[in-house]
């Protein structure tokens, strides 16, 4: 007997809230990083029958997802000037103390290059390996792109926990 084939719910359903944050990051807009993911998992869902190691499904699908936004920002119409997003992926829409919003301050001063590598390990909780397969690195090339995202992020911050000014 076969078995019943898998939905999208059951199979990409979960990864949707890590791709969105993922795009959100990468792209700070809300609608671009929605329409990101949305191309993403309809891409996703298309090649999955090729995906050999279901263990990799989550870097897999959040490679795509980075692929769709570098897609995106190398669009023409991407160079216009976008509005600030009042809401962060990072923030989790609750309400921050003095010190997490200058934390917030600090990362959204890092280019979207140092942004995700962070975003990926910390936020999402991936492995070096992981974060490696989502970008297109090494494991090695992953992990050194979080410690330097990591040393930039402290240059930003005083030792008292307050944004450095410049």
């Amino acid at each position: 007997m076969r078995a019943a084939p898998e939905s999208f719910d059951e199979v990409l359903g979960p990864l949707i809230g890590r791709g969105y944050a993922l795009a959100f990051t990468m792209l700070n807009d809300r609608a671009a990083a929605e329409d990101a993911v949305q191309e993403a998992s309809i891409k996703a869902w298309r090649k999955l029958p090729g995906l050999r190691d279901r263990a990799a499904l989550m870097p897999w699908f959040l490679s795509i997802v980075a692929n769709e936004c570098r897609s995106v920002r190398r669009g023409r119409w991407w160079s216009v000037l976008k509005s600030p997003d009042i809401v962060s992926a990072w923030s989790g829409g609750e309400p921050r103390s003095a010190e997490g919003l200058d934390l917030e301050r600090a990362i959204d001063r890092l280019g979207p290059e140092e942004r995700v590598p962070l975003l990926l390990h910390f936020y999402l909780d991936m492995t070096f390996e992981q974060v490696g397969i989502a970008l297109d690195l090494s494991m090695t090339a992953a992990r050194s792109r979080v410690y330097r995202s990591l040393d930039r992020l402290r240059v930003s911050l005083d030792l008292t926990g307050t944004v450095a000014n410049g």
